[in-house]
């Protein structure tokens, strides 16, 4: 399935992503063990472990390139109702491996397990 960054589709993940719902609280339990918070503002989703196995060095520097202003539009299966969904998002750590190279220059043509997490910013 495809994952859409700022408008811009791009190539389906070979992996994942693991789709999270968080529900924020205003507390935990109290020493009897009874909950005792309440719900704070809305769920919030996360795509984790988005990942690739391979993509060609000018592909995943687009996907890069894309989180140079942090906060994202991310459209992305919306596991609760179904189809899709759109939600600003900042990405979590961005890594890769290096899986070719140039012989001439010795840059990156190739990365492989290429893996971002897209995080929910809560706004309402």
């Amino acid at each position: 399935m495809a994952i859409f960054i700022n408008g811009h589709r791009y190539p389906d993940y070979d992996t994942g992503p693991g789709l999270v719902i968080a529900t924020n609280v205003s507390d935990g339990k109290n020493a009897y063990g009874e909950f005792i918070g309440q719900r704070v503002g809305r769920d919030q989703d996360k795509v984790d472990n988005l990942r690739w196995s391979f993509l060609d060095a000018a592909t995943w520097g687009r996907i890069l390139r894309e989180f140079d202003e942090f906060v994202v539009t991310v459209k992305f299966p919306d596991m609760k109702n179904g189809g899709w969904k759109t939600e600003r998002m900042y990405p979590g750590n961005r890594t890769a491996e290096i899986a070719a190279e140039d012989p001439d220059t010795g840059l990156p043509t190739w990365y492989k397990n290429c893996k971002v997490n897209l995080i929910d910013c809560g706004e309402l």
